[in-house]
């Protein structure tokens, strides 16, 4: 098959979404389909445009100024898209256009797909209605919300239209990014989602396409690799590492903060760059905090390192979907400790703790307490260790294949 992939996050940012759509793409080109990937990007040099290049990752125009250097932002749509159409003539021979993300480029992908009758799979991947609060001040939130919703709409019809209510949508502004997420996904011929409980969110809200889960998986190769059954013996340090991006959306301050709260010895190993890294490293420095930030290194480094540690943490809450932090989790056989029970779904029962809720204190009394009972750690690594072979990104593309061909499962 010939497949076109648009997504806004891919080059110059890191994150979960970033890890998906590589392993995918990857995979898919093992098994022999041919794979394009059109992306945002900062400039580059002729050698490594052509570098990219070389791999089918594509660069369209990119604003030069806004937000840089923070991420990259495509520019509009119709630009986007007259760029394609002159750089790739045969673009109306792709049988699939797969589109992640809802900003410039995807909207340019949506587009494209239906000029040309071709095959539209979108993959929704995250919660733009909290990202909107987490993100942007209070003042301004709406304000942000509504030109996202003005821009969205003058490129794609907004035929559905969420209201605030006491669930989701409890703002104007979260339920204007509502109204966005609905009418991008309902544009598509068969919507994915990597977990069940956030399509059940999205139909609720208004999405009718059809609508299937394609986890988010890992390299086979890393699947394979043997690992160790963890273990905490009594009265040794408790090794916690943290592979998230540090940033509000992600709760790192309130983690910070139940470390000084937590009676057990312990050691942080902080993976991932973000907004607010410089601010988490000021506070661990300032209470002592036993926490050593790695910033941002190689995914393939990160799961070597996994193998000392004994548990890994997730403290985002309403937030994530499905996030590699815990996908990685399973595949290295690490206990994981979370607040968000939306997340048990995705994760093997008896391989992770549910703290009693997002709080600080929540979290501290959870760590505290797998101290006081380290039995629990090799139980629950054995756990996830007997379940990571559902992990293998080969399965997730079989899956991701039979909806690009229509078939069903």
């Amino acid at each position: 098959m010939k497949i076109a992939i648009f997504t806004d996050v891919f080059l110059d940012i890191t994150g979960g979404i970033v890890t998906s759509i590589r392993a995918q793409k990857n995979q898919l080109e093992k098994l022999g389909h041919e794979v394009y990937l059109f992306t945002s990007g900062f400039k580059r040099s002729e050698a490594e445009i052509r570098k990219l290049a070389d791999k089918n990752i594509f660069i369209v125009p990119t604003c030069k100024v806004f937000f840089k250097p923070l991420v990259p932002i495509a520019r509009r749509p119709a630009k986007i898209e007259k760029w394609v159409l002159k750089n790739f003539p045969e673009f109306p021979n792709f049988d699939v256009v797969h589109v992640h993300y809802e900003g410039g480029c995807s909207i340019a992908g949506i587009r494209l797909a239906k000029k040309y009758k071709i095959r539209l799979v979108q993959t929704m991947h995250g919660r733009e209605d909290e990202g909107v609060h987490d993100m942007v001040p209070a003042p301004f939130r709406l304000i942000v919300a509504t030109l996202l919703n003005w821009f969205h709409s003058w490129y794609l019809p907004h035929e559905s239209k969420v209201k605030k209510d006491n669930n989701l949508a409890r703002s104007r502004a979260s339920a204007k990014m509502w109204t966005l997420m609905v009418n991008h996904a309902n544009q598509a011929d068969v919507v994915l989602t990597p977990s069940h409980h956030f399509g059940a969110k999205l139909k609720e809200y208004g999405v009718k396409r059809p609508m299937d889960v394609v986890s988010n998986g890992v390299e086979d190769d890393f699947v394979l690799e043997k690992v160790p059954v963890r273990e905490l013996k009594p009265g040794n340090k408790f090794n916690i590492i943290w592979n998230s991006r540090l940033d509000k959306n992600k709760h790192i301050m309130q983690f910070l903060e139940a470390l000084t709260m937590v009676k057990c010895p312990y050691s942080l190993s902080a993976f991932g760059d973000g907004l607010e890294e410089k601010k988490a490293k000021r506070y661990a420095k300032k209470h002592n905090l036993n926490v050593k930030f790695y910033g941002h290194i190689e995914r393939d480094l990160i799961l070597e390192k996994m193998n000392n540690c004994q548990l890994s943490v997730l403290a985002s809450y309403h937030f994530d979907n499905q996030p590699m932090t815990i996908v990685e989790a399973v595949v290295r056989g690490m206990p994981v400790l979370i607040c968000d029970p939306d997340m048990k779904e995705i994760m093997p029962s008896g391989g992770y703790v549910l703290a009693d809720g997002p709080e600080p204190a929540d979290l501290a009394k959870a760590i505290d307490e797998l101290y006081e009972h380290p039995e629990k750690i090799a139980k629950m690594s054995e756990t996830m260790i007997k379940h990571r072979g559902e992990k293998k990104q080969s399965i997730q593309v079989e899956k991701l294949l039979k909806v690009y061909s229509g078939s069903k499962k």
